[in-house]
């Protein structure tokens, strides 16, 4: 190893050992001072869990080397890479233009919302633009001119990309936070959505759930979707404006109120079922079901006052690599990590060709601080460590072992193949019977097939040239029997090769759609219904069977003219009126309504003296 003299100064390129202009000549004692300094603020940044360098060279007796770290990208917001969507068409104000108020000026209604006056309209993407000079811009939906029917909008964020969360959601309400919202979360892209947390003024009587905090939660419930009071009760629309969905709170319990001690957080992460997945997502969704009503009831003589109005919504997350990357990139209208350890895919979800010796793995957080890289192996031919399924102990060697890969991994096909065909002319001459399937030729005899321990039988498909599993049990499937079959979904907290890797999705026959999940066991719901099962009502649907829209309630669908709510499935009217909401009168062709009650009156007040007369006669 090659050293400078002592006694020539050498230039270092540290800022903080810069003079007034000039570069600092360092004697070897401060350089030796620098580079321990250096030492120490990379320790220092491993050990608190960053986890930002995928690789770093070490010295060996063999020379400099690469040693891999597990890495992830650094958090940052992204607001401006999603993609928004509105719902229901129509929702947003502006056409046809009208005119609306603010809660603290109900009757000043002199604000016009117009969509083809720029400075009027208030469309979608002000929810994630930069405000400059002070200016405060927002999307606002129609004003609540068709109440009773309800007032509700949903807002869908999209990326396009797996996330994870990495700080609180911050909403920013104009006018007024919603007294009844939801903040819904998407692991698949939109197809399926799970409630993340519920917001009300009275989470009991919107959501039939007590209301709680997420300073409250504990280790134990880390993960439980609460209701929470904090954000939606009437406190002016100027003093709070912010609806948030609390993260840090949630990573205090692991890392301290000062989230100091990460390696806790992500040392949880690896042995809490679920804890990870909790802060993952593809798609947010804010579900507006009751607008601000300024601390009072609907007040149906101004309902231009209320409306929704949203200025800013910020997401501080990183891309989900899979601790297989320290970069994330947009490239081509998408993020896309910078995959490192020989894997690839927009997540690092897989290994790249030709490094497939062993099954793809996640990065690891553990051992701290430098986490577990779990990198792709190069897949060569003769290798008796892989995982790959070509790969086969006792498969006798070939000639060629210093040929490039690409020709041993021919010769290699070559000799499996050459097995096969040797061991079914053995099993046929002897009398012994082998299954012959289209796919391909059935062993039993293999003592590798690399089934995770769910199978002992492979068949080797000729024009791929691979072999695959049969007939895995314990619910699972795939190559390897590394995935669940259809109505059961992976338990993380298992190792691959556990009997009890596949739990059954359980959906609700009534709510669901089908009886399959997604990757954390929730069930896709048919429309109105909720939980994990489908076996909940989202607000404004009642269940019986299966979950229906209300007919009425006590809130928004109001039954009228001194009617009664049975249940939210229909009006108890009083014998005057008529409707589904008691709206419509029993009087038809403009007669009076007491016409009858008036008439039978009369009747009754000729019949009285005749019955009296009749009874006095049979008395006497």
């Amino acid at each position: 190893m090659l050293t400078r003299p002592t006694s020539e100064p050498t230039v270092v390129p540290f800022p903080f050992l810069r003079t007034l202009g000039n570069p600092l000549i360092c004697t070897p004692a401060m350089r030796a001072c620098a580079g321990l300094l250096y030492l120490l603020v990379h320790v220092l940044a491993r050990a608190r869990g960053q986890y930002d360098q995928c690789k770093s060279l070490v010295s060996t007796d063999e020379g400099a080397v690469w040693e891999p770290y597990a890495c992830q990208p650094k958090a940052q917001a992204v607001k401006e890479y999603m993609r928004i969507r509105v719902e229901p068409p129509g929702i947003t104000c502006g056409n046809p233009p009208e005119r609306f108020c603010t809660l603290e000026n109900p009757y000043l209604c002199s604000d016009e919302c117009d969509a083809s006056n720029p400075d009027l309209a208030h469309p979608p993407q002000l929810m994630q633009d930069r405000e400059r000079s002070g200016l405060i811009t927002y999307w606002q939906t129609v004003t609540w001119q068709r109440y009773p029917e309800p007032l509700q909008a949903n807002i869908s964020l999209s990326w396009n990309k797996t996330l994870e969360l990495t700080d609180d959601i911050q909403i920013t309400f104009e006018y007024g936070r919603p007294t009844i919202m939801v903040l819904e979360k998407s692991m698949n892209f939109g197809r399926t959505w799970q409630p993340y947390q519920y917001y009300a003024d009275d989470c009991m009587d919107a959501f039939k759930i007590p209301a709680s905090r997420a300073r409250d939660l504990t280790a134990a419930n880390v993960t439980h979707v609460i209701c929470t009071e904090q954000y939606s009760s009437w406190v002016g629309s100027k003093n709070e404006k912010v609806v948030r969905f609390e993260v840090r709170s949630r990573f205090a319990i692991f890392a301290g109120p000062r989230l100091l001690n990460m390696e806790g957080l992500y040392t949880r992460m690896e042995s809490m079922k679920g804890l990870r997945d909790f802060f993952t997502f593809t798609n947010l969704r804010l579900r507006l079901l009751r607008p601000a009503l300024g601390g009072t009831y609907v007040q149906r003589d101004n309902l231009m006052k209320y409306f929704y109005a949203i200025s800013n919504v910020e997401v501080l997350a990183r891309c989900k690599c899979n601790l297989h990357a320290s970069l994330c990139l947009y490239v081509d209208g998408n993020l896309q990590c910078q995959c490192e350890h020989n894997t690839t895919g927009q997540d690092c979800q897989r290994c790249k060709k030709g490094f497939k010796a062993k099954t793809w793995k996640s990065g690891s957080y553990l051992p701290t601080p430098n986490g577990s890289p779990n990198t792709c192996s190069q897949a060569l031919a003769g290798s008796s460590s892989g995982s790959s399924p070509h790969r086969h102990n006792h498969q006798p060697k070939h000639p060629g072992q210093n040929m490039i890969p690409v020709e041993k991994e021919r010769i290699h096909h070559k000799e499996i193949k050459k097995q096969f065909i040797e061991a079914l002319l053995k099993f046929l001459l002897s009398g012994g019977q082998q299954t012959v399937q289209l796919k391909g030729i059935i062993y039993d005899d293999f003592k590798d097939c690399e089934c995770n321990g769910h199978s002992n039988r492979c068949s080797y498909i000729d024009f791929l040239n691979i072999v695959t599993c049969v007939s895995c049990k314990h619910n699972t499937r795939g190559q390897n029997c590394e995935h669940c079959r259809m109505g059961f979904y992976k338990n993380t907290s298992a190792e691959p090769d556990d009997e009890n890797v596949c739990i059954e999705c359980n959906c609700n026959t009534m709510g669901s759609l089908h009886d399959r999940c997604n990757g954390t066991g929730f069930c896709q719901c048919k429309e109105g219904t909720n939980g994990v099962k489908c076996d909940e009502c989202l607000p404004g649907y009642y269940w019986k069977q299966g979950c229906f829209p209300n007919v009425c309630d006590d809130e928004l669908l109001l039954c009228q003219n001194g009617g009664t709510c049975v249940q939210n499935q229909r009006c108890s009217c009083t014998p005057d009126f008529k409707g589904v909401l008691c709206q419509q009168s029993r009087c038809d062709g403009g007669k009076k309504c007491n016409g009858a009650s008036a008439l039978t009156l009369s009747l009754a007040l000729l019949l009285c003296p005749l019955l009296a007369t009749l009874l006095g006669s049979a008395a006497s």
